[in-house]
């Protein structure tokens, strides 16, 4: 696998590794939806900080992983490569940030993360051919 990966269209790899993390994402904004008590919590650690924007936030966040999706494959490969690893970081610190404790979440934020790491790790790499 390692060798397909390292022969693979970058631009195919990055988009297709965006969808894996968007995929993440969901899933664990989904099981959290299940905890009795989750948005009592969320209000609780919000403090005076409204709910909506908290939402928007994370909206904001979940919309920019979508678009790189896309914008992993269209943009031109400078901007391409910086966008990747910026953003890959940015979400990092997003998901760790505004995370929460429970071990669902703590595992799926675990999976996002290394392949965050992995986009940014071929971006940093990517030498234009």
């Amino acid at each position: 696998m390692n060798t397909y990966i390292k022969t693979m269209d970058k631009r195919a790899l990055l988009s297709t590794l965006w969808i894996v993390v968007l995929i993440n994402m969901l899933k664990a904004d989904i099981l959290s939806l299940y905890i009795p008590g989750a948005t009592d919590e969320v209000a609780r650690v919000a403090g005076d900080t409204p709910i909506p924007l908290l939402m928007l936030g994370g909206a904001i966040l979940v919309e920019i992983s979508t678009l790189m999706i896309f914008f992993a494959r269209v943009l031109p490969y400078k901007a391409n490569r910086w966008a990747n690893i910026i953003i890959g970081l940015i979400t990092i610190g997003g998901i760790w940030g505004g995370g929460s404790t429970y071990p669902h979440y703590l595992f799926v934020a675990t999976v996002e993360t290394i392949f965050l790491l992995f986009i940014i790790w071929n971006a940093w790499k990517w030498v234009d051919a």
